[in-house]
């Protein structure tokens, strides 16, 4: 099975053009690598709060339960005393029915509101009308507080007849993407024990990291299991980097 790029490496290529690395780490607080922001995140030595920007096309409103399943992971991983809110809106509709990294970072630059200020994270999510250029992408994060995830590819795939429901795909894919921007796996966030497997991802096929679960390939699984859990490895590198004990 060919496997996902990771989005460390597409960001500083949709993110950089002519740029060095060195000149994008010093960049806004919200344009930076996948990974960069994950102890900021975890813990609440700089930011004691987070807000969740969900952006969605028409016709793709993010599933409310799979949100709410989203702000108990992160609430049960996260030191945000301040609380964790997740706010949506609709977004005019691409154009384009196929999206690269680059069109993705495009429409966040064109319609993200909230930004990291001196107490709150900010966290961008986008839902798309479209899919990805590699046809097999549920869901990517692309920059140290963005990720998107590709509507259509996850209403094709979920709530119909012998089909996983849309709230398990959804929330599987969203929180995987936003385990990347905790730092997950090794990119940000130091491991404490040597589980990396294909690219950054957790080497556990029952792990929410195992890198399937960004893709279709995570699909047969889902019909009649559960929505993926951290193993113990990946809880203990986000507790290491100031998670929740």
């Amino acid at each position: 099975m060919k496997p996902i790029l990771f989005i460390l490496l597409l960001s500083l290529s949709f993110t950089a053009c002519d740029k060095t690395i060195e000149e994008i780490l010093h960049l806004g607080e919200n344009n930076k690598p996948v990974g960069v922001s994950a102890n900021d995140l975890l813990s609440s030595s700089k930011y004691t709060s987070l807000k969740i920007e969900v952006a969605y096309m028409p016709g793709f409103a993010p599933d409310a339960d799979a949100l709410t399943h989203l702000h108990a992971f992160l609430t049960a991983r996260l030191n945000k005393p301040g609380g964790i809110t997740i706010t949506t809106r609709q977004i005019p509709a691409a154009s384009s029915t196929t999206l690269s990294g680059n069109d993705v970072i495009n429409i966040e630059e064109e319609h993200r509101v909230g930004k990291t200020d001196a107490s709150e994270m900010h966290v961008f999510i986008l839902y798309t009308n479209g899919q990805y250029t590699s046809d097999n992408v549920l869901g990517i994060a692309y920059r140290n507080t963005s990720a998107a995830i590709f509507g259509k590819k996850i209403h094709d795939n979920s709530g119909g007849l012998g089909q996983a429901s849309r709230t398990k795909l959804e929330a599987t894919v969203l929180e995987h993407e936003v385990g990347h921007l905790l730092g997950l796996v090794n990119i940000g966030t130091a491991m404490q024990t040597p589980h990396q497997g294909t690219g950054h991802h957790c080497d556990n096929s029952a792990c929410l990291m195992y890198y399937a679960a960004e893709t279709t390939d995570i699909l047969g699984f889902l019909v009649t299991g559960n929505i993926p859990t951290l193993d113990a490895n990946c809880v203990n590198d986000l507790k290491a980097n100031g998670g929740k004990y």
